[in-house]
């Protein structure tokens, strides 16, 4: 496969194994799990390297189709199908005891339901059902983004937003601003601000599909604007990491727009250098956290960002077929795997020591099984996606994308 393709699958294939790892090192690897987090975060190196290919990819895909109803529908079959079967066989070996879904903190299952419904869990205050399901939120929040900068024709600026977040990031930790948790719920609770925000949410997706061009702004304004105070006023990460996440992903865009020739690569360096040193300095000046190390969490972001710019610069060479068939499934690795460990903690148990046979195992058993899961789910779902979004009445005049975008190689894969 070409290195422009295939270097985005290897990377995703690359983050779904780490972050595979990182969660059944628990189970299969409890030693060794102990001495490397401390050092190296797994987990935070595998979600890096997923925002970063995210950022690249996700504005591209929204500007190739220059309409903002067609993304919406690729993005909902490329996501939903296999979330919905993921939850879906976790309430059913929940029910047979075979494992346990986690607590709801006293919210009502309406509640919870709507909050997974719209994706936006993580910053709604509600528990995550699946605890991989926490990055899909941010994610959300960025596509909100990405569609709010596109209908305002400000969609080129993803260098200068990328700064602006890494910026407030760094002055949130320095100045001392750090918000409660879940700040929002705890005010108004969470029933409400969730009822709020998935109306809110599904207005804002209705009107940036419209036709009208001013509902499409408002539509796109009042997504950006809702995720970003619910990144900000009600996240269960520091505010600096949310802060960060977003600038990395548009970090992400930035590399993209440098490779079409869209910026230049100086501005593109200039970007990495001050999101890098907004993330870092925040990160050393935070401390350690509850959920990891500050070495552990630097280390695990610089080669995150050292990985991705890696990737960037064999973009021509031709990637191995593995590889990039364990980027096509890596969807699948995302999801699934947790799901199997919960199955595993619940009926085997989990090992005291570590057993490196049984690590491999794990693995052994979860890719065919992902194989099959993206086959079967993923694939078909988003051939039906992209016949729905394939419709006349999508197109859009030249004038919605800028001029600098067309006659531009657009052609990634989302």
């Amino acid at each position: 496969m070409s290195g422009r393709l295939g270097r985005l699958d290897a990377l995703r294939g690359l983050a779904a194994l780490v972050v595979v790892f990182d969660h059944s090192s628990h189970t299969f690897m409890p030693e060794v799990r102990g001495e490397l987090m401390p050092q190296f975060n797994t987990s935070r190196y595998g979600i890096m390297v997923f925002f970063l290919v995210s950022g690249y990819i996700i504005p591209a895909s929204l500007e190739r189709r220059g309409c903002v109803r067609a993304f919406w529908i690729g993005r909902a079959f490329r996501i939903y199908p296999l979330w919905a079967v993921v939850v879906a066989v976790l309430l059913v070996i929940d029910f047979l005891g075979l494992a346990e879904v986690r607590g709801f903190d006293g919210q009502s299952v309406a509640a919870v339901a709507a909050a997974h419904a719209v994706m936006l869990q993580e910053v709604l205050g509600t528990p995550n059902l699946l605890l991989v399901l926490w990055t899909l939120s941010y994610e959300m929040c960025f596509y909100l983004l990405v569609v709010a900068l596109f209908t305002v024709r400000q969609h080129q600026r993803s260098a200068a937003v990328a700064v602006v977040f890494a910026v407030l990031a760094a002055v949130s930790v320095t100045a001392g601003a750090g918000l409660p948790v879940s700040a929002l719920s705890g005010a108004v609770g969470s029933g409400p601000l969730i009822a709020c925000a998935s109306i809110g949410m599904g207005v804002a997706l209705c009107c940036a599909s419209a036709g009208s061009p001013g509902l499409r702004v408002f539509g796109g304004v009042l997504g950006g604007a809702l995720a970003l105070v619910l990144v900000v006023f009600n996240g269960t990460v520091p505010l600096w990491e949310g802060l960060v996440i977003l600038a990395v992903m548009f970090l992400g865009t930035a590399v993209h727009r440098a490779e079409h020739g869209l910026i230049t690569w100086r501005c593109a360096a200039c970007t990495a250098v001050l999101v890098v040193g907004g993330a870092v300095g925040s990160a050393y000046r935070y401390g350690d956290g509850h959920h990891f190390t500050r070495r552990g969490w630097i280390v695990a972001f610089l080669l995150a960002v050292l990985t991705f710019a890696a990737a960037s610069a064999s973009r021509h060479r031709r990637i191995p077929a593995p590889l990039t068939g364990l980027g096509t499934i890596s969807y699948s690795v995302y999801l699934v795997h947790p799901v199997l460990l919960a199955a595993i903690d619940g009926t085997v148990g989990r090992r005291r020591q570590d057993s490196l046979v049984h690590e491999v195992a794990f693995f052994a058993v979860l890719l065919p099984l992902c194989v099959l899961t993206h086959r079967y789910v993923e694939a078909p779902a988003q051939a039906w996606g992209r016949r729905l979004a394939h419709h006349p009445g999508d197109q859009v005049s030249k004038s919605t994308v800028s001029s600098s975008d067309t006659g531009k190689d657009w052609q990634v894969r989302t």
